[in-house]
């Protein structure tokens, strides 16, 4: 018995994982744009400062390592640190609809019918050599 409803348990919470959510809306994903957008900045900012401590530790050893008279080969040469500024999100202008955008081209004028009375022999003549 116990076997049993241990397996209608979890055949019942297998089926709960199965669920779809619903699509999150224009809002949450503005949310979710601007969050990601927070967050690469946030790398950003936590490289350059790791670059500036790197720089500092290595001004720090080469000035001990020549006030101690080491002979210390030259610095390889690296690019500058780059500071990423502050933060600034400027959310992406929202997608027109077809319609607003001007895909579809007007519907021009008929001058003539979509079909001639002239025999197929006529427009598309077999050549006969």
């Amino acid at each position: 018995m116990k076997k049993i409803l241990i397996t209608v348990c979890l055949a019942s919470v297998s089926l709960l994982s199965l669920a779809k959510l619903p699509a999150p809306s224009d809002d949450a994903k503005a949310k979710a744009a601007e969050a990601a957008a927070k967050a690469t900045w946030a790398g950003k900012v936590d490289a350059y400062q790791l670059c500036q401590s790197q720089d500092k530790v290595a001004a720090s050893y080469y000035k001990a390592a020549k006030a101690a008279g080491k002979d210390v080969k030259p610095p390889l040469a690296t690019p500058a640190c780059a500071d990423p500024g502050a933060f600034a999100y400027t959310p992406p202008e929202a997608a027109k609809p077809i319609e607003a955008a001007g895909a579809h081209s007007p519907a021009a004028t008929a001058v003539s019918p979509p079909s001639g009375k002239q025999p197929d022999a006529v427009v598309n003549p077999a050549n006969k050599s």
